[in-house]
C-alpha cells in the first residue's frame, strides 16, 4: 500500500496529512481527462518558475485549483453526509485518529 486510505475512502494519507480523494462518481473518462489536466498544469507552474514569469504561474496556479476543485480534491466535499472536511488535517488529530494509529504506519516526522 503506498498511501493508506481512509475507510470511507474521502481521503489518502501522506507523511501523516490527509488529502481528500477525488469523487468517487466521477467516471473513469472523465477523471482521466481532469487528471491529465492537471498534470499538465503542474507542469506550466514549473515551467513558470523556472522561466520566472509570475504571471504565467499564477495562471498555472489557477489551474491547478480548477482542476482539482472540478476531480472533489478541493472545494465542496463530494460525499453528502454532512461529515466535515479535514484535508490536509494531520490524521492523529481527526476522527481518522484511531485508524491511523492501528496502521503502525506512523514514521519520523509522521506522528
Amino acid at each position: 500500500m503506498k498511501h493508506p486510505v481512509t475507510p470511507d475512502g474521502r481521503y489518502f494519507v501522506v507523511r501523516g496529512r490527509l488529502w481528500r480523494m477525488s469523487n468517487p462518481d466521477l467516471d473513469e473518462a472523465e477523471r482521466s481527462k481532469l487528471t491529465k489536466r492537471l498534470m499538465t498544469a503542474r507542469r506550466g507552474v514549473r515551467d513558470a518558475k523556472a522561466s520566472e514569469d509570475p504571471e504565467a504561474e499564477a495562471a498555472a496556479h489557477r489551474a491547478v485549483d480548477e482542476a482539482k476543485r472540478t476531480l472533489g480534491e478541493r472545494g465542496p466535499v463530494w460525499w453528502t453526509d454532512g461529515s466535515p472536511d479535514l484535508n490536509r488535517h494531520m490524521a492523529k488529530n481527526t476522527l481518522y485518529a484511531e485508524w491511523y494509529a492501528k496502521l503502525g504506519q506512523a514514521r519520523p516526522g509522521e506522528t
